[in-house]
């Protein structure tokens, strides 16, 4: 069984960092496509960042491009999103994601494993 264990989140002020972790169990990491989803309060899911099974290709939401950094440690079954630069609209619930399909620098499979989410909130 997959399992997806969210970490790091929290509260931080507008220009402030923060590093998400998500530590996987249950599969064989080095061969699944892993993302970043998140949802904010009264809004749909909407993708954030995707990164390929060995690290070579990444993907990014065009409002996070530039500030968020995925990145993964395959020896550690660790998906991280190093978040830079924070504004209040990245407010939100984050959700780890893999599944074993293919990232390509435009598009993300249909992700299959989800955690259950950590909280970011940014204050103004």
């Amino acid at each position: 069984q997959v399992q997806l264990i969210e970490s790091g989140g929290g509260l931080v002020q507008t220009g402030g960092s923060l590093r998400l972790s998500c530590a996987a169990s249950g599969l064989t990491f080095s061969s699944y496509a892993m993302g970043w989803f998140r949802q904010a309060p009264g809004k749909e899911r909407e993708f954030v960042a995707a990164i390929s099974w060995r690290g070579g290709i990444t993907h990014y939401a065009d409002s996070v491009k530039g500030r968020f950094t995925i990145s993964r440690d395959n020896a550690k079954n660790t998906v991280y999103l190093q978040m830079n630069s924070l504004k209040p609209e990245d407010t939100a619930v984050y959700y780890c994601a893999g599944d074993p399909g293919i990232v390509t620098t435009t598009g993300y499979p249909d992700f299959s494993s989800w955690g259950q989410g950590t909280q970011v909130t940014v204050s103004s």
